[in-house]
């Protein structure tokens, strides 16, 4: 595993925030001993602050119990609920909810407190000293912000666990990935020009099969790039991040002038592989895990939930075009081109996200024509190169809709989004091939 998908690992594990929060306990505990055992800031505060042994053994022995019940309370109350969640939208929800930062930070005050409080007890329990002042006031302190978090955590888990939010974080996540990753990774090496792909010495072509089966999760295009540079190589990958390969799988092509003594596994390392998929690099996932609550939602007759996550979907088709560039060719430095990617055009990401949703509306022209309306939003805010792709796209969903079961209403609407989508993507002829269809003769309007 390489060091940057080390680390997103760790960010979406639930140990990661609560170890900060219980090493920053050890420190507190220490200060607070440093404070009471040595320096005896009893004798320079007010005597309303002090507590005697007795009674500061008996706040800390019973805050323990409180916080731990307090912590199990809530994290036992959340994981019913969210796995109800989990079965009815998406079972990727649960773990989304443990990697939200809000999540982790409660939880690691609460094991935080847990931990501070239990210390303390064992340090103080056989101490001799008569009057303690920083112990009872950071336990009761702790004890008043332990209280507080599980107010914040419920409201945030409360609101958190709203459809309209859930689907609203989902493209959140994908539109980091994008601006974050994808544009360094990806868009400042590529270019739209077919430059020289040194297709003269595919005579000297190198096949590089897969040393082992898993989802590709992570390419270092960049160390790619540079090796291929100074080897005067070209590469082409025939598998997408996302994609699962099983061992022996061509997966990389190799050729150029001189590819005699060339190391296939260097190309290979550049290549991370696991058993399970990671949205470092997949915006497929992304895209994937939208569809997928709208399509949980279809299956529960939840029709408002499908229309809220076609909504997120078009948002996020819309920013994958403005920040995408969908060429094939990565160039280097001196702009000459030395990876070849999968070819991943605009209406692959269409059919990723809308496509699977319309087969499983299969019959709901609701459904159906929220997508229409949809792609309708996405013409009048896209550059107009992409206008095509939604009109075919939009036209083939709307060839396999039965005529003859559709309501009269539902028709008018759908014809609506039609017309409105075809008037942004200057398709207008075509609209009044598609009106006859539903429409054949005049008379049958109403």
């Amino acid at each position: 595993m390489s060091k940057r998908q080390r680390m997103h690992e760790i960010r979406l594990t639930i140990w990661y925030m609560p170890f900060i929060y219980i090493c920053l306990s050890l420190l507190m505990v220490a200060i607070t001993l440093y404070l009471d055992l040595y320096l005896e800031v009893s004798q320079y505060t007010f005597d309303l602050l002090s507590m005697d042994a007795s009674v500061t053994r008996i706040l800390v022995s019973t805050l323990i119990g409180g916080i731990l019940t307090l912590s199990a309370f809530t994290l036992n109350s959340l994981l019913v609920v969210l796995t109800m969640f989990s079965g009815q939208f998406s079972p990727r929800m649960l773990l989304d909810f443990i990697s939200d930062k809000q999540t982790q930070h409660a939880l690691g005050i609460f094991n935080g407190s847990f931990v501070y409080v239990l210390l303390l007890f064992l340090f103080i329990g056989n101490s001799k000293k008569e009057m303690f002042v920083a112990a009872p006031v950071m336990t009761i302190v702790l004890a008043f912000l332990s209280a507080l978090t599980f107010i914040f955590f419920i409201n945030h888990a409360s609101t958190w666990m709203q459809v309209h939010n859930i689907t609203y974080n989902m493209k959140q996540v994908s539109e980091v990935m994008i601006n974050q990753t994808l544009k360094k990774d990806l868009e400042t090496h590529r270019t739209t020009e077919h430059g020289d792909t040194m297709d003269q010495y595919k005579q000297n072509i190198i096949h590089v099969s897969s040393r082992g089966s898993g989802y590709i999760q992570l390419i270092d295009f960049q160390g790619m790039i540079q090796r291929a540079k100074t080897e005067n190589l070209v590469i082409q990958l025939h598998y997408k991040v996302g994609d699962y390969v099983l061992a022996g799988n061509e997966i990389v092509s190799i050729w150029g002038p001189d590819t005699k003594d060339i190391s296939t596994n260097f190309y290979l390392d550049f290549i991370e592989m696991g058993h399970k998929e990671t949205e470092i690099q997949d915006l497929q996932m992304g895209i994937h895990k939208l569809a997928e609550v709208a399509i949980k939602s279809l299956g529960n007759d939840d029709p408002k939930t499908a229309s809220n996550t076609i909504d997120q979907m078009a948002d996020l088709m819309l920013t994958i075009e403005d920040h995408l560039s969908f060429t094939p060719y990565l160039i280097d430095e001196e702009g000459r081109i030395r990876v070849i990617l999968q070819s991943e055009p605009f209406d692959y990401y269409l059919y990723r996200g809308f496509g699977y949703i319309r087969h499983y509306a299969k019959d709901n022209h609701l459904v159906i024509t929220d997508i229409v309306r949809a792609l309708a939003l996405i013409a009048e805010s896209i550059q107009p190169s992409k206008h095509k792709d939604l009109w075919d796209f939009a036209c083939n969903t709307i060839d396999h809709i039965e005529r003859e079961v559709i309501y009269e209403l539902d028709k008018t609407f759908l014809l609506q989004e039609v017309h409105k989508l075809a008037r942004f993507t200057k398709k207008l002829e075509e609209y009044k091939k598609i009106e006859n269809k539903f429409y054949p003769s005049a008379n049958e309007k109403t």
